[in-house]
């Protein structure tokens, strides 16, 4: 299943995305947040969809879509974990995933506009495979690391770099501005990507291809990054693990480009989707 949420922001309502549009399954009574991961709701709702699809009215394509899950506990992201993305920064390629949060007040939906920080000079773009888990982890062992996996998400981690890089070494500070997590338009269960490890990822700033790989080329694979995380912290059901960024973000590139006032990425990974913001200034 593909689903969605859709609505005004604070106001979205579940959906499921199907080949003829998207459909209202407010009439399940629940929101895709922790309790519903947390007791089997991609299960029940399937089994609920398959009774009442054709009760379900037809959302307008002309709505707006919200982030795919309610506000998770945590939103947890891996860092350089493309050796080209590495090289391009001056990075080593990690011996172990390296680990930072985003703040997950910076959710917002695909194509809401991206705001530019307050004395932001190095707004940088980050297309992303994001997991979602599915159920609590805790000491997972890898082989069995994907049966917590509810499905997967695209992800732009937006970067404000010298936030990150010149403010004390923090990276949480130049991950967490409002609008730095637009995800979806989709969460895509599990059994709709046949191949996690053969996705294209691509992104561009006003049409122009910067990001265009694959995730062939992730270092630490989805299994052992769940693992892994799982031995430092519970992982709640809801819970977003954005995978990490191919070459061509603005940071790598000489001279480095960031992002103004009136540009517009966008960005899509096979499977899932889609999306676009448009960056304005913080008012």
């Amino acid at each position: 299943m593909k689903l969605t949420r859709f609505g005004l922001p604070g106001e979205e309502k579940p959906g499921i995305v199907t080949s003829n549009g998207t459909f209202d399954v407010s009439g399940f009574g629940e929101d895709f947040g922790e309790r519903f991961f947390e007791t089997n709701g991609i299960e029940r709702l399937s089994k609920w969809w398959a009774l009442n699809a054709s009760n379900c009215p037809k959302v307008p394509a002309d709505t707006r879509i919200g982030s795919p899950i309610q506000r998770p506990s945590k939103i947890i992201c891996i860092g350089l974990n493309y050796a080209d993305h590495a090289k391009e920064t001056g990075a080593q390629i990690p011996a172990e995933p390296i680990v930072f949060f985003k703040s997950t007040s910076s959710l917002v939906g695909p194509n809401d506009d991206l705001i530019i920080p307050r004395n932001s000079t190095k707004t940088d773009w980050e297309v992303e495979l994001a997991i979602v888990i599915g159920k609590k982890a805790s000491y997972v062992e890898e082989k069995d690391a994907m049966d917590y996996v509810a499905g997967y998400c695209l992800h732009n981690d937006y970067s404000e770099r010298a936030f990150q890089l010149e403010r004390g070494g923090q990276w949480v500070k130049g991950k967490s501005a409002d609008t730095f997590a637009p995800l979806g338009p989709w969460l895509v269960t599990k059994d709709e990507i046949a191949d996690v490890d053969k996705l294209r990822l691509w992104l561009t700033l006003n049409g122009k291809t910067m990001q265009d790989g694959t995730t062939a080329n992730l270092i630490f694979k989805l299994p052992f990054i769940v693992s892994y995380l799982s031995e430092f912290m519970t992982l709640l059901p809801g819970d977003v693990i954005s995978t990490g960024t191919p070459a061509g973000v603005g940071l790598g590139m000489n001279p480095q480009v960031y992002i103004q006032p009136g540009d517009v990425i966008e960005l899509g990974i096979d499977g899932l989707g889609t999306s676009k913001q448009t960056a304005k200034a913080h008012k």
